[in-house]
């Protein structure tokens, strides 16, 4: 069997070079039979990385539409709208990213009117909690008239993607664009939790070359029965994928957004009100309880630390294995039922940059368990990191330098007790691996660099020299 050999790669700092042999799959073989040879001049050669969160329909739209992340004020967001207008070339314009918590005005479809009165425009939130809509909007999707055309949670999530339709094989070229553009970031593998029958959907886009990553497919529960019935269990191989494409968890979101403020809390916001509990105990204990049966493990989305203590109490009375996703906030009482559930905090350290001023407003008093990834690490919680792209952006060096460096982009530093040791948030981000071992699989990223950075901006800005998915270069050589 042909394989590659890496000479002089290196294997963690400061250690000296070796050649590591690729054969097939795996790290591994004695070098015999034609090999390739790439020089990697002791660059550091670490495990590919996951992101174990995202949206990728979402984020491929998002990376072709408006970006309002920049916005301070809804008025601001508007005037961002109407210069974008005259080279919008779609019939219902959408932009992507509004923040909407610190503003000091409100999003209101008269205002977006002052920008195109009859052209549908739709804005939707960075958290994807919530869709702002202009009238003309709200007539084109048959939305009855809205006192302020800002529709969150249960009212939004239902036809966001009507609201984001374009035709399939355009949507599959803008994912292989963003699939290529993670895997030149050292991304191997992510969890697709996109609202599709993802295990569908990934077998058609593998087949037609879209093939530079693994994909863990989320089950959601509009697909859990296809799923039940087909006999279908996580970590299955999803046929005609070559084992790139595996049967994920079924994914429930439990409550809404620390941005839109619907996150379930166990106390009121400072306006008032507690959250949105979108699915009910009993309905939640149903759901993960025949996935559990039919050999599904569950992620489940819960921000506010009530919904939290919701779903680790029906992680408890299912049996079910799997993740809370986000864990945003937690109450004392629940760290420590991670551990002894066998339960992972599946987290998204980049989000702490965006919500850390959100947090100190709506969470007061609070914030020390807010983001709590030190808490969850010294509670013997079992890390998995990721991005929620697209609500902040597929890129792993990103998401490694929030999680080890709490320092803010404006320079404060905010509650540093939750920082995570490079090697946690390594392993964390690689199912486990920190570094390259005889017998992986080849999914392996190389860096430009024989070091690691001191710092969390200097590791968001990791050149990434090579990536490889099972022995296969996905990003780099061959020259």
């Amino acid at each position: 069997m042909s394989g590659i050999l890496l000479r002089g790669a290196r294997p963690a700092p400061g250690e000296t070079p070796v050649d590591l042999v690729v054969t097939g799959d795996r790290v591994g073989g004695d070098g015999s039979g034609p090999t390739d040879v790439v020089d990697l001049g002791g660059r550091l050669v670490l495990p590919g990385l996951w992101d174990a969160h995202v949206h990728l329909d979402q984020w491929a739209l998002s990376r072709a539409a408006l970006d309002l992340s920049a916005a301070t004020s809804a008025a601001h967001a508007v005037r961002l709208v109407a210069a974008h207008l005259p080279s919008a070339d779609t019939e219902v314009v959408v932009a992507h990213g509004f923040r909407d918590g610190l503003w000091p005005d409100s999003p209101t479809a008269a205002l977006l009117d002052a920008a195109a009165a009859d052209r549908p425009i739709v804005a939707l939130s960075g958290d994807l909690h919530s869709g702002w809509f202009n009238t003309a909007a709200l007539r084109r999707f048959s939305l009855a008239p809205h006192p302020t055309g800002l529709l969150t949670e249960t009212e939004f999530m239902p036809i966001m993607n009507d609201v984001q339709h374009v035709d399939p094989a355009v949507l599959d070229r803008r994912i292989d664009q963003a699939v290529r553009a993670a895997a030149a970031r050292g991304v191997v593998g992510v969890t697709d939790f996109e609202i599709a029958d993802n295990r569908a959907v990934w077998a058609r886009r593998i087949a037609a070359g879209t093939d530079r990553l693994r994909v863990r497919c989320g089950i959601w529960p509009r697909w859990l029965d296809h799923a039940i019935a087909d006999g279908v269990r996580t970590g299955d191989a999803v046929p005609g994928t070559g084992g790139l494409a595996t049967v994920g968890p079924l994914k429930v979101i439990v409550d809404g957004s620390l941005g839109t403020r619907t996150a379930y809390c166990h106390e009121p916001y400072p306006g008032g009100g507690h959250g949105v509990l979108s699915v009910p105990p009993h309905e939640l204990l149903g759901l993960m309880s025949r996935a559990t049966g039919g050999g599904l493990e569950c992620a489940i989305h819960a921000i506010g630390d009530h919904a939290c203590e919701h779903v680790l109490d029906a992680f408890a009375a299912a049996g079910a294995r799997g993740s809370v996703e986000h864990a945003q906030l937690v109450a004392r009482n629940d760290f420590p039922r991670f551990a002894e559930l066998g339960v992972t905090a599946s987290i998204q350290p980049a989000h702490v940059h965006d919500d850390a001023d959100l947090a100190e407003r709506y969470w007061p008093g609070r914030t020390g368990r807010a983001f709590p990834y030190g808490t969850l690490l010294s509670s013997g919680a079992t890390l998995a990191l990721g991005s929620d792209a697209p609500v902040a952006p597929l890129d792993p060096w990103s998401t490694l330098a929030a999680a080890v460096d709490r320092t803010l982009p404006d320079g404060r530093v905010w509650h540093r007790e939750h920082e995570l040791p490079w090697e946690v948030a390594l392993a964390a981000s690689t199912g486990g691996r920190t570094r390259v071992t005889i017998g992986d699989l080849a999914d392996l990223v190389v860096l430009d660099t024989d070091e690691l950075p001191s710092t969390g901006a200097g590791l968001a800005a990791m050149p990434v020299w090579g990536t490889m998915v099972g022995g296969r270069w996905t990003y780099g050589p061959p020259a």
